[in-house]
């Protein structure tokens, strides 16, 4: 893994007054921590498999992740995309080389396609979150957490706070970082990690959810495998809003000089909202891949 994914920066700033520490995997190749599952799903397939490539589904990060690590491995790859998928995310898909089929988020379901495609061609389906080497891979960013943070202060971190969708990353860094608290940082509206967590049983996303501008967080439902990790890890989970979304963007860019998507920021939106305890925490950024008309429209 070391010498495919980006070993990002732990940057630390202070927000209150508190220091505070950033992990920022919006630097990472492909701009998310994406890359880090992908890279270890797709390499663990069999060489006599790889000729019928693989397929993924997925709102941008996902897919470039996949994209990128196939297009290295000589994998063809297919990628099921939302028609509103960011700009950004299809164009950095279709760069690393894959083919994107499109679907509606309202009426079809991206996993039964990507599913249907996978059968038809004999490929290797890939999830985004629901896969043991996806969350495994994801994992390796709790490991550099946890040499960067005791390296920068001699302490062990005590509390991560992560992006969540699906709680690949989330589950992941948990399996990587066993000693230290885990919260899952959800959109509002959106929070079925964590109020799943909170019942102990999982919860859907109800009906009519909100608009938001976290695409990358836009899971109906959690995999039992996520789940099962966090909960038994004891992990919390906080959602922020709309507005507290754009201020954690906003920072970011100003203070920490990164460019972060919604999805990416809402980690440290929960820190500057003061919805998280600051002493001892990491916040994970993750990704940068945003449209500029957005990220203009979100900050100023």
């Amino acid at each position: 893994m070391s010498r495919v994914a980006v070993v990002t920066p732990l940057i630390e700033t202070r927000i209150r007054g508190e220091p505070v520490f950033v992990k920022a995997e919006s630097l990472q190749r492909t701009g998310s921590f994406k890359l880090r599952g992908a890279w270890w799903r797709l390499s663990s397939i069999p060489d006599a498999q790889r000729g019928a490539g693989v397929v993924a589904f997925s709102s941008g990060n996902h897919a470039q992740g996949v994209a990128w690590a196939a297009q290295r491995l000589g994998m063809p790859a297919t990628i099921v995309m939302p028609h509103d998928a960011p700009a950004a995310k299809v164009a950095g898909t279709r760069a690393s080389g894959a083919e994107i089929v499109f679907y509606d988020r309202a009426t079809e379901s991206r996993e039964a396609i990507a599913a249907r495609l996978a059968e038809a061609r004999g490929a290797v389906l890939v999830p985004s979150f629901d896969d043991p080497w996806i969350v495994e891979g994801q994992g390796t960013a709790g490991l550099e957490i946890i040499d960067q943070y005791r390296a920068a202060t001699g302490r062990a971190v005590e509390r991560i706070a992560v992006c969540c969708g699906g709680g690949g990353l989330s589950s992941g860094i948990a399996l990587g970082a066993p000693d230290t608290a885990i919260v899952v940082v959800e959109p509002e509206g959106w929070d079925d990690m964590g109020e799943s967590l909170r019942l102990g049983a999982i919860v859907p996303v109800g009906p009519s959810p909100p608009a938001t501008s976290c695409d990358a967080l836009q899971t109906l439902r959690v995999a039992d495998l996520t789940f099962g990790i966090l909960h038994g890890r004891g992990a919390t989970g906080v959602a922020v809003s709309e507005a507290e979304i754009a201020d954690a963007m906003r920072f970011a860019f100003e203070t920490l000089k990164l460019v972060v998507e919604p999805g990416g920021a809402v980690a440290l939106a929960a820190a500057l909202a003061a919805k998280l305890p600051l002493a001892g925490t990491v916040l994970v950024v993750s990704g940068g891949n945003v449209d500029p008309a957005t990220f203009r429209a979100m900050t100023a």
